[in-house]
């Protein structure tokens, strides 16, 4: 079975090297797991599964190995109401009364049903033998009884579902969707490694003790390169317009930026780069930061960071006097080339849905003009840019 479940993972297009399967079989064969499905879908996650954003693919390669344990498919991904499976009043039938309770006949006809109950429910029941519900003869729900049901949302008592939904804790996280709060743990990973370089010497207290037990407790002092963050960073952020759509997922980047980077610097602009920039959104006309100062106070070791839909006249990047906030004499591309062609390494992140990029022709001159360093702002987006800059 374990060969079946390993191919069956591989096929899935879970990563696994043939390390972390002899560590399965190895916290096996030492009684690391107990003879329960969860059990062993803990272990085998913790032995072969070494990234947070494959959790959700992990679960549903399980689920469909060991035919739905842990978890229903997609199409019913719903979020009941937790009142709708609370405080249960518990029905004790007789025999006779159990056997005049039919099943529905199969798991096919289980999924149809409880697909139409989803979409019809609209509130709590309890002790029926219809709807998604508690104490009842239902299909649906939890402690109550039917010799065939799907248990959703609590403990079993008879021993008799075929199915058991529970809710996939790690379902967004996948490094293709959109940033979120946790999401955003992951994208830092990436942010750490790149912040953290190799400097002066620290103390390596393991290494010490070690070579100091070796040499018959003669004290052999051992030193390690100091980890420390030496990244310098540029963030330009698109404010205002049509970035109103997504500040959460701005804001999300720059905290993240705040917390990891010791060296960040940060500015904003509206829809592109004229020949200011900003610091203050609500006295920004007060506030301006002249394009040649900036060029003039970050040195090229700078990382320059933009982020933005990249979503605005065409105009705004090619034509003089484009700018709806500066009267530029030069288009927007003049004072975008000036920027970037300082800096050594530049990306751009986009929150916009990469597959709306095609329909907005600003965002295909952007990405010629940054030689396709145009990345989604998402977790994989992110960690695509980050390999970009280093």
């Amino acid at each position: 079975m374990l060969v079946q479940f390993l191919l069956h993972m591989k096929h899935s297009g879970m990563k696994i090297s043939t390390t972390e399967w002899l560590d399965l079989i190895a916290a096996l064969q030492a009684g690391v797991s107990a003879t329960t499905v969860d059990d062993f879908y803990l272990l085998a996650r913790t032995c072969t599964v070494k990234d947070e954003s494959l959790y959700d693919k992990y679960d549903q390669t399980f689920s469909a190995f060991f035919d739905g344990v842990r978890a229903m498919p997609d199409p019913f991904n719903f979020d009941l109401p937790k009142d709708w499976l609370n405080n249960p009043t518990l029905k004790n039938l007789s025999e006779a009364q159990k056997a005049a309770i039919e099943a529905l006949g199969g798991i096919e006809k289980l999924m149809e049903v409880l697909n139409e109950r989803l979409k019809e429910q609209k509130k709590r029941h309890q002790g029926g033998s219809k709807w998604i519900g508690t104490g009842g003869t239902s299909p649906f729900g939890h402690s109550g009884y039917n010799p065939e049901g799907i248990r959703i949302g609590g403990p079993g008592r008879q021993g008799k579902a075929v199915k058991v939904w529970e809710k996939r804790h790690y379902k967004n996280l996948d490094g293709g969707v959109e940033l979120g709060t946790r999401n955003i743990k992951i994208a830092l990973r990436a942010l750490r490694n790149f912040a953290r370089t190799g400097s002066s010497e620290e103390l390596d207290l393991e290494a010490t003790i070690g070579s100091t037990a070796k040499n018959a407790g003669l004290l052999d002092v051992k030193m390690r390169p100091e980890r420390h963050n030496a990244v310098k960073v540029l963030l330009l952020l698109d404010v205002g317009g049509s970035m109103d759509y997504h500040v959460k997922a701005s804001e999300e980047l720059f905290s993240a930026c705040q917390s990891e980077f010791k060296h960040l610097k940060h500015l904003y602009f509206h829809n592109f780069i004229y020949d200011h920039l900003w610091q203050d959104n609500h006295m920004h006309r007060d506030n301006l930061t002249a394009l040649s100062d900036i060029i003039h106070t970050y040195g090229r070791d700078y990382k320059l960071i933009f982020v933005g839909d990249a979503a605005m006249s065409p105009y705004e990047i090619a034509a003089p006097f484009g700018s709806i906030d500066f009267y530029n004499e030069h288009p927007g591309a003049y004072y975008f080339k000036q920027l970037t062609e300082h800096f050594e390494k530049t990306i751009w992140l986009n929150p916009t849905a990469q597959e709306q990029w095609r329909y907005v022709q600003s965002i295909g001159m952007i990405q010629k003009m940054m030689d396709d360093k145009m990345f989604p702002l998402t977790v994989e987006g992110i960690a695509q840019g980050i390999k970009t800059l280093t």
